[in-house]
């Protein structure tokens, strides 16, 4: 569906980039975290090493801004795309990788619950105990990011649903913060998060019909 926007895509960001004078850092770390949302999307799992690279680089950008929340979020995004790793590394018959499942009504009360819990209360310890610029906002996205992150790892659907609220809040979050390289990678995870919902589902409705068959 985005192949053939693929080059129009990295022509606007190189642009961009030169444009703006952007640190090599924050260039690199952008790459590697669209190759590796459109990875995941595709269901490669060249995404989990690539994407340990854009941990790795966000980590020491995000920390240099105050934005705390996420810098933490690197290191949790690590300790789950190992484990994501793992699980898409664990096969079940007739498919590459564990296939597609959609997400169950505990999970679903889980979910919404414990996003709003780790919301607050890491919100209201950036703002308490550090200099963090805007506390809430950053904690709300880490939170959100946390769940999407491990619902991606385990396959399930709706994990895409979550990654674009993410990306939405972070677009504006990383422009107020003076980021607009990383405003538009974040943009461009938007658009490939809706391709990857659209191709999951696709594959999840296949699979079903294939082991009702």
């Amino acid at each position: 569906m985005l192949k053939k926007y693929d080059w129009l895509v990295l022509i606007v960001f190189t642009g961009l980039a030169l444009y703006l004078n952007s640190g090599w850092m924050e260039i690199a770390a952008s790459l590697a975290g669209l190759v590796c949302v459109w990875l995941n999307a595709k269901e490669n799992i060249w995404a989990y090493p690539i994407g340990i690279v854009n941990l790795t680089l966000f980590f020491f950008i995000f920390y240099e801004v105050k934005l705390y929340a996420d810098a933490v979020l690197q290191i949790i995004f690590l300790v789950l795309s190992i484990y994501g790793w793992v699980v898409w590394l664990t096969k079940r018959e007739g498919h590459s990788v564990r296939p597609t499942r959609k997400i169950t009504r505990n999970e679903t009360v889980f979910l919404f619950t414990g996003i709003l819990l780790v919301a607050v209360s890491w919100g209201y310890g950036l703002s308490a105990y550090t200099d963090a610029s805007i506390p809430y906002a950053d904690a709300s996205m880490a939170s959100m990011s946390i769940f999407a992150q491990a619902f991606l790892s385990r396959k399930v659907l709706e994990n895409w649903l979550i990654w674009i609220a993410v990306d939405i809040l972070s677009v504006g979050i990383y422009l107020y913060k003076g980021l607009p390289l990383i405003a538009f990678t974040y943009f461009v995870f938007l658009l490939i998060c809706i391709y990857g919902y659209i191709s999951w589902k696709k594959e999840w409705q296949s699979a079903r019909l294939q082991d009702a068959a």
